[in-house]
């Protein structure tokens, strides 16, 4: 079969098709964009909550972490982390007299994400809680509200229209990412796409079927935070002109 070859036979779900395997390897690869997504906004509710209140040196360890990951290309620090990362584990392990674990790909990739993500976010959150009106703050601590009340009920809700646009992003960038998994060898949609390719040597089809499944996450997800984000605006007022 020739390597222009369209033949859309090879994508059924049952042998000899790959559909099956695809529709796998999407599912993997959603389930490290989704873990690592939210490990990342985890690490960035600590890092943006350090960079704004935490201390000095806090702040500048903080500041150094998300530097280097956003200075540094993706790629390049999936590879150290993915490596290094469950190496540093299982010497950790050996140190404390404990037996080697072997960590799944799942984990180590969710893990990779969770880094890279982490750094974005910190910035993305930390951006919107500026971009709160000192106003309503002044007006909370003048009614006497705790600095946790206060943060549930006036800084989360002020800065969540700010957040959703970057967070959003992070989520698109996320699902992308899981791509460079395939480096390592994870069996994500990338990898088992390049696999079905090889092997038919039908590469139009396969990748042509990949970037539909990544097109048909991104159209999903858009849905998704457009009512995330309609509901997150209630009360906001529109800009003149605004539909």
């Amino acid at each position: 079969m020739g390597a222009t070859s369209f033949d859309l036979s090879l994508l059924s779900l049952s042998s000899p098709g790959w559909g099956g395997v695809l529709l796998m390897g999407l599912l993997k690869s959603l389930q490290v964009a989704i873990g690592g997504y939210l490990l990342g906004l985890f690490i960035g509710i600590g890092g943006a909550a350090g960079k704004l209140w935490g201390g000095p040196i806090l702040r500048d360890l903080l500041e150094v972490y998300t530097t280097v990951v956003r200075g540094v290309p993706e790629l390049v620090l999936i590879l150290i982390l993915y490596y290094a990362g469950t190496d540093a584990v299982n010497q950790l392990m050996q140190l404390l007299g404990l037996p080697a674990v072997d960590i799944s790909g799942l984990t180590a990739g969710i893990f990779v994400i969770g880094v890279v993500q982490g750094a974005y976010s910190t910035e993305v959150l930390r951006g919107a809680i500026l971009a709160v009106p000192p106003g309503q703050l002044e007006a909370a601590r003048a009614y006497g509200m705790s600095p946790l009340l206060s943060l549930r009920r006036i800084t989360f809700p002020a800065m969540l229209p700010y957040a959703i646009p970057g967070l959003s992003n992070l989520w698109l960038i996320a699902t992308k990412d899981t791509a460079l998994l395939a480096v390592v060898g994870f069996a994500e949609l990338t990898l088992v796409t390049r696999q079905a390719a090889g092997t038919t040597k039908a590469f139009l089809t396969f990748f042509l079927a990949a970037g539909a499944l990544y097109l048909m996450v991104t159209l999903v997800s858009n849905l998704i935070i457009g009512i995330i984000e309609k509901r997150a605006r209630r009360g906001f007022a529109r800009p003149e002109g605004a539909a």
